[in-house]
Formats: C-alpha cells, sequence, structure tokens
C-alpha cells in the first residue's frame, strides 16, 4: 500500500474536531465544519470527501519536494527501526553527524556549526540566546538588544516574539521580552522615501539600521535580524545592495547578522541558502521548514566559526538545547530530502521556472483589485487594493469581509489552497512545492482571476 492509497475518512471525525482540536491561528465558530485534507500527491492534496486542491502554498512553505514521497517515509522508517530517538545532550548519532556536515558545505562562508532544534522559532529563539551569550563570554556583556523589520515574523515564543514587528500578533501576550528594536523593511511598492528609485530606497531601509545602533548605542546592540525575502506583509525582495549594505552595517559596528531562512532557504529562492542568491554572508543562518521537505519536524541554527570560538576550550557550554532537536528520524527524513534536492535537480528547477511564474502571476495586474505583484524563486505576494490609481487599501473591517469573509473561502472552494492574509496591508500568498510547472501556474492564475475578479465587485 502507498502512502496516496490510505485516504479515507473516520467516521466521527468532524464531531471530533470540533469537540477536541485546538487548531493553530484558527478561529473555531461552532458547529462550523473544519477542512480535514487526508492525503497528499505531487503538487495536490485531498480532504475527506475526495475533493482535490492546488497546494499554492507547500502545506506552510514547506513541502518542498512534493507530497506523497514514499523514500521520504521509508527513510523515517529505516531509521526508527535502528535508532528512534537519543537526545543531542552531551551526546550525538550519526544522522544528526551527517546532516550537520551536509549543512555546513551548503551554507556560505564558515557557518560550520550547527545547532538543531525542532522547528524555525525555537531556531530564532536560539540565535538571539547565542548572541547574548557570545559577547558575554568576549567581554561585550552590555550587548544583548536586537534588531528586526517591521512587520517582520520570526516566530511564536516570547523571545521570537519580540522580534516578530506586528503589533497584532503581540498585543495579548505583552509584556514580552525587552530590548527589540524596530526599523523599516524593503516593501517599494508603499516607499514614500526615493519611491522611484529601488537600488537608493534600498540603501535608505538599510542606513535605517545604522541609526537605530547609533541610538540604542553600538555597545548595547548584539543583532540584526532580517528574513532575505520578507514573509509577512507580503513578500518584499531585498533591493539591490540592500543585503550586502546590511552586512556592511553589522560589521562597523560589530553587530551579528542573523539570516532568519525558516522560509526562504532549501530551494525556495532557488538556492540552498538565500546568501548564495543575494551575495552575502550573515553570522548565523536560522532554518526549517523546508529542510524536511514537511515530513517531520526540524530546524537549524547555523553559526560561523568565530561564534563557536568561545565554547571550543571545553571550559564554556552553551546551556540552551531542546528534547528533540537533532531528532534521528527527522535528520533521516532531512538527509534523504536533501538527496532528492540533488538527484531532482529542484533549485536549477525553480531557477529555471520562476520567471514564468512570475509572469503568469502578472497576468492578474490588469484586474482592478490587483495592486502589486512582487517575490523571488517560487514565492510570491499579490498585494490588494481598494484604488488602484492611488494604491488605497482597506480599513480593518473592509480587509475582514474580503479576505476572510470572502477570498479565503472562496479560493479554497475552487480548489486552491493558499493564504489570504492582512498582517499589514492585504496579499495573497502563493510558494507551491517545488515541483511545479507551467501547468500548475495556469491553475493557479485561473482560479485566483475568477476569485479575484468576483471580489473586486464586492469593494
Amino acid at each position: 500500500m502507498t502512502l496516496t492509497d490510505r485516504a479515507v475518512a473516520v467516521p466521527g471525525t468532524q464531531e471530533a474536531a470540533q469537540r477536541h482540536l485546538w487548531m493553530h491561528f484558527a478561529r473555531h465558530a461552532p458547529g462550523e465544519p473544519v477542512p480535514v485534507i487526508v492525503r497528499g500527491e505531487g503538487a495536490y492534496v485531498y480532504d475527506d470527501a475526495g475533493r482535490r486542491y492546488l497546494d499554492g502554498l507547500a502545506g506552510l512553505f514547506t513541502v518542498q519536494a512534493g507530497h506523497g514521497r514514499t523514500e521520504l517515509a521509508e527513510a523515517a522508517a529505516r531509521q526508527a527501526a535502528e535508532l528512534a530517538y537519543f537526545p543531542l545532550w552531551s551526546y550525538a548519532h550519526p544522522r544528526a553527524i551527517e546532516l550537520a556536515e551536509r549543512l555546513a558545505g551548503y551554507a556560505p562562508g564558515d557557518l560550520n556549526r550547527v545547532f538543531f532544534t525542532s522547528g524555525g522559532g525555537e531556531a530564532v529563539e536560539s540565535a538571539w540566546k547565542l548572541a547574548k551569550q557570545y559577547f558575554k563570554l568576549t567581554g561585550r556583556p552590555l550587548k544583548h538588544k536586537v534588531i528586526s523589520r517591521a512587520v517582520a515574523y520570526h516566530g511564536t515564543t516570547h523571545g521570537a516574539l519580540s522580534l516578530t514587528g506586528i503589533p497584532e500578533a503581540k498585543a495579548m501576550f505583552e509584556p514580552l521580552v525587552p530590548s527589540a528594536v524596530k526599523v523599516p523593511n524593503t516593501n517599494f511598492y508603499r516607499a514614500t522615501e526615493h519611491a522611484d528609485d529601488l537600488e537608493a530606497f534600498g540603501r535608505w531601509a538599510a542606513d535605517r539600521i545604522a541609526e537605530a545602533i547609533e541610538f540604542e548605542g553600538a555597545e548595547t546592540v548584539a543583532a540584526v535580524f532580517v528574513e532575505p525575502v520578507q514573509n509577512a506583509g507580503g513578500c518584499f525582495p531585498p533591493p539591490p545592495g540592500y543585503l550586502q549594505r546590511v552586512r556592511e552595517i553589522c560589521d562597523a559596528y560589530d553587530v551579528l547578522m542573523v539570516s532568519d531562512e525558516t522560509i526562504c532557504a532549501f530551494g525556495r529562492l532557488g538556492e540552498m541558502f538565500a546568501g548564495t542568491r543575494y551575495g552575502y554572508t550573515p553570522d548565523i543562518i536560522t532554518c526549517a521548514k523546508g529542510l524536511t521537505s514537511g515530513y517531520a519536524p526540524l530546524g537549524a541554527m547555523i553559526a560561523s566559526d568565530r561564534l563557536f570560538e568561545p565554547f571550543a576550550s571545553g571550559e564554556a557550554s552553551f546551556a540552551h538545547g531542546y528534547t528533540f532537536g537533532g531528532h534521528p528520524v527527522a535528520a533521516a527524513v532531512a538527509l534523504a530530502n536533501l538527496d532528492i534536492f540533488e538527484r531532482e535537480g529542484l533549485n536549477t528547477h525553480v531557477r529555471t521556472h520562476e520567471d514564468a511564474f512570475r509572469a503568469t502571476l502578472e497576468r492578474l495586474l490588469d484586474l482592478p483589485i490587483v495592486g502589486d505583484v512582487r517575490g523571488a524563486g517560487f514565492f510570491y505576494g499579490i498585494e490588494l487594493v481598494k484604488d488602484k490609481a492611488t494604491r488605497a487599501t482597506f480599513d480593518a473591517a473592509e480587509s475582514e469581509r474580503l479576505l476572510r469573509d470572502f477570498v479565503s473561502a472562496e479560493l479554497f472552494r475552487a480548489g486552491l489552497y493558499c493564504r489570504a492574509d492582512d498582517r499589514g496591508d492585504p496579499v495573497v500568498q502563493l510558494a507551491p512545492p517545488l515541483i511545479v510547472g507551467q501547468a500548475e501556474f495556469d491553475e493557479m492564475e485561473q482560479i485566483l482571476r475568477d476569485v479575484l475578479t468576483r471580489a473586486a465587485a464586492l469593494i
């Protein structure tokens, strides 16, 4: 029996879901049916009624190699039969060693030290803690503050949430960790400074980081966290030279540059890591999601040799870790997943087809409700506007009706799973499995065109 043969709903599933399952980031309306996805194959998933949906979000920016890859399930089963679990707390196991070596080989520069976590938020949390301890061990104990960007999302733990630049996501959990400072992001569509010059705008945005460091005092700032392409707000790519300028600023002020690639790594931008695409080397990379194509939970913080040096003498330890960080089964799945990347050339596939993906989505710019299409690789956002000429956006009530009451439901009903998001201005986000091609691009565009045309008539 293959993975795709098992797809039958269990009687009573709906009742059990409504009575017992607490879904993440979800509203729970009494009696409202819960969509139940029971299997996946390639770029598609199927619900318990047999309906098929194009997975336009790769699960959650995660299923890079596509659904139903039996070789990944088989890798997990083999490892579980050999060694199902052992922690990395002063011990090691072969799969973690092999995977750490492989990731170090993909990472730019001297990022050779791999600290495994269970996911991306934990990797971000680890990076902030490492930055603080590193500076304490090297005689600069006041360097503890961090800088991140407006509207950026970095995770749900208290530290990662403090880095997050979305006030609405944080309000219910305050007070959070202090000393997290926000700077502008790279949303050129909404630029008020250098709105006619992308490169100058990027320089301006990067220089706000230097300004924040000066204001806080360089002796107090430990790290700058940036996503290469920012997710929240709808896929903000870096302007030409922006990431290099951030690197220069961090070097000038003795501040660590952390590249949060929880979404961007492992093929989403057509490379294993964004530094290869954009020409910069951070001090730390945080990653997760596509590392296993979602077939097992695993994340990593990859740090430079310089940051490991204070821990190399045998006298200090990084007093931090996770029970399931570097889990043997998850590491085995990751290794098999990276084998697929290399054997099937998934990064090359993304680079070859990203222009076609962009061009297909840009057809939607003829709709009055579509203001901007932006992104890179297989990672795009479509910003929705109330008035295309003025770029006027929707107020909170209008966005609620447009996105949650109509667009999200209608896209899913039409057979497209993606994300309608208003963390920032309203956008529809697309990040399909890396195996898709023109047929799937066209299917996405056709469904979006129909739903967004109907949405525009409601404005």
